[in-house]
């Protein structure tokens, strides 16, 4: 079996075994959101990201609110918009 696409079929595997915690170590919401260690280190002391510090030194998140957190601010696309704007046209009738 091809090397490469044995490496992809592990990552796949771990990516689905990752969604399915609850909670994750800072490491996995690096691998879980795609974002750099650093840039969710400055997002938690921040306060812009919700998390958990139960021992005041490491991070957990709890994967709901970040999945929530993620789709925050979720931008409709056109077919979205022009659906929304035929049922108001026809509620108006």
């Amino acid at each position: 079996m091809n090397t490469i696409k044995l490496d992809e079929r592990l990552e796949r595997i771990e990516s689905l075994l990752l969604a399915q915690k609850k909670v994750l170590t800072i490491e996995e919401a690096c691998d879980y959101t795609g974002m750099s260690r650093s840039y969710l280190y400055k997002l938690t002391s921040t306060g812009a990201i919700p998390h958990c510090k139960p021992s005041g030194k490491l991070i957990y998140f709890d994967i709901d609110l970040l999945n929530e957190w993620l789709l925050n601010n979720q931008q409709d696309s056109h077919f979205q918009i022009e659906d929304k704007n035929r049922s108001t046209t026809s509620k108006k009738r």
